[in-house]
């Protein structure tokens, strides 16, 4: 009955495992261990837990292992192999032997977790703890007849015992699939009855022996290969499992590195499935897009570009800088004179310059000392001198003078004012004066006169402000009469003074 009890408990933990385990693992991966094992025994004949002088009890194990979590394994392992303990004070009779099978269920505490050591490391320490049964048979090697009877004492085979057990191991992971491992586990149980005859006292009162009252227990060196086996969870099918996978939501068919993120070729932190710049340098700040920024937005990324500041619309060249089409070196979104040749100087506003504001640039103004206001022509010069030259030829011709002398009579002050304001409007020109005499008086005394009388002029006209080096004269004396000499009137007229417009 009692067996039967322990038989039905560890049926409910075994099924409560199973399903724990299909529920809780992580990424469906489980592994297999293949092994061999010495089995110690500590019980009423004494102990022999590291006693390496014991006689070799050996036999194989196998161990079927579910990955949890980083933390957690949960699996199944079964042990197969001799069991017993001689006890050196007799060797002839205080030594039994059998065969001991046995299965648990176990967990790992892995410490290679990535809170006590990181999770990439090869070495995986770990802890296990464990809950089982343990059967016993007779050892045909000692006791080919089957009874025990060749045993003294002989072991009892009959019954079942419930195990606990726990211990400590460390696996290194060879590589991705293989493993090899050593486990130490040390295991109770709940009887005190498969290391002695109970019908026979060796060992002192009730057959027990007196150092040692408690249940038998038995210590397991397992040295074992680890296959695992299964494929990992990769939800974004990537190749990379999830449990390495540092980017798991990738998208499908989009090639990731060893570490499962989309692969960035130029590194500029935008992978290359959404990268519209692939081939962008190294160091260079982009976009959402993987493309450099260009602030400006006159498309010229901004490592290139030497102005970018350029305003929105500007067209630019391929250093982002606005054109300068006439070269001049304003640029064509501020330059109001976009057609100025080459070489000619501008202002501001890319405008060739106009020193005296006339609307004639400097470069073609012939005339550059005009006044304000004044009109021009096309070659910066004043257009009202055309209409001026008459008035002043009229003028100087209709300025006659007294026989012998050079005074400018009264008469003719008004039409001299107009000269020089004619000249006074326009600067860029000069005037000749041409003085004559008649035929009266000596040859050079009429040169003499005629000269005084321009100079009485141009000394009118710098009175009035014009300035001196736009006037120069000339005396000829009597010739070139514009009247005849033989009588008072055609005298009257030679006695004059002329002008020539430069």
């Amino acid at each position: 009955m009692k067996n039967m009890k322990k038989g039905n408990l560890l049926l409910i933990a075994f099924f409560i495992a199973t399903q724990f385990i299909n529920a809780q693992t992580a990424d469906s991966r489980f592994a297999v261990g293949l092994g061999v094992i010495q089995n110690e025994y500590n019980g009423d004949y004494g102990s022999g837990i590291f006693n390496f002088n014991q006689t070799w009890y050996g036999g194989g194990a196998l161990s079927l292992g579910y990955y949890l979590t980083p933390s957690f394994d949960l699996g199944l392992q079964g042990t197969y192999g001799k069991y017993g303990f001689r006890e050196n004070h007799f060797p002839n009779s205080n030594y039994f032997r059998g065969l001991k099978t046995d299965a648990s269920l176990f967990t790992h505490y892995k410490l290679n977790n990535g809170y006590i050591l990181s999770k990439d490391t090869k070495f995986s320490p770990f802890i296990s703890l464990g809950i089982g049964f343990a059967t016993y048979g007779i050892d045909p090697a000692y006791d080919k007849s089957g009874s025990n009877s060749s045993l003294s004492p002989t072991i009892i085979t009959k019954g079942t015992d419930l195990v606990g057990s726990f211990g400590a191991g460390l696996k290194y992971q060879l590589s991705e699939h293989f493993a090899i491992q050593y486990q130490y586990l040390y295991n109770v149980t709940d009887a005190d009855n498969h290391d002695e005859d109970q019908g026979h006292s060796y060992f002192g009162k009730g057959g027990k022996h007196p150092a040692r009252l408690a249940n038998d227990c038995y210590g397991q060196h397992i040295f074992s290969v680890v296959f695992n086996f299964g494929k990992a969870k990769d939800k974004d099918k990537d190749g990379v499992a999830d449990k390495f996978d540092k980017c798991p939501d990738t998208p499908i068919n989009v090639k990731v590195d060893k570490d499962g993120c989309p692969i960035d070729t130029d590194g500029d932190g935008v992978a290359d499935y959404l990268d519209k710049c692939p081939d962008t340098p190294a160091g260079v700040k982009v976009d959402t897009k993987g493309c450099p920024l260009d602030e400006d937005g006159d498309g010229v990324p901004d490592y290139l570009d030497k102005s970018p500041n350029t305003p929105k619309g500007v067209k630019v060249d391929a250093t982002g800088t606005p054109l300068d089409t006439d070269g001049d070196g304003v640029f064509d979104y501020l330059d109001k004179c976009p057609n100025t040749p080459a070489g000619v100087q501008v202002d501001a506003k890319g405008c060739p310059l106009d020193a005296d504001g006339d609307g004639v640039p400097d470069y073609l103004d012939k005339c550059p000392d005009t006044p304000k206001g004044a009109k021009v022509d096309a070659n910066g010069c004043p257009v009202t001198v055309v209409d001026t030259i008459p008035v002043v030829e009229k003028s100087f011709k209709n300025v006659q003078f007294q026989l012998g002398k050079s005074i400018i009579r009264k008469s003719y002050h008004a039409e001299l004012n107009k000269v020089a304001k004619a000249l006074k409007e326009n600067p860029a020109y000069t005037l000749k004066l041409n003085g004559y005499a008649d035929i009266e008086g000596s040859e050079a005394w009429n040169l003499k006169l005629s000269k005084m009388r321009a100079d009485a002029v141009k000394k009118y006209l710098e009175n009035k402000g014009i300035k001196s080096t736009r006037l120069t004269t000339e005396g000829f004396g009597k010739k070139f009469p514009i009247a005849s000499n033989k009588n008072v009137e055609g005298r009257a007229k030679n006695r004059r003074v002329e002008f020539k417009v430069k």
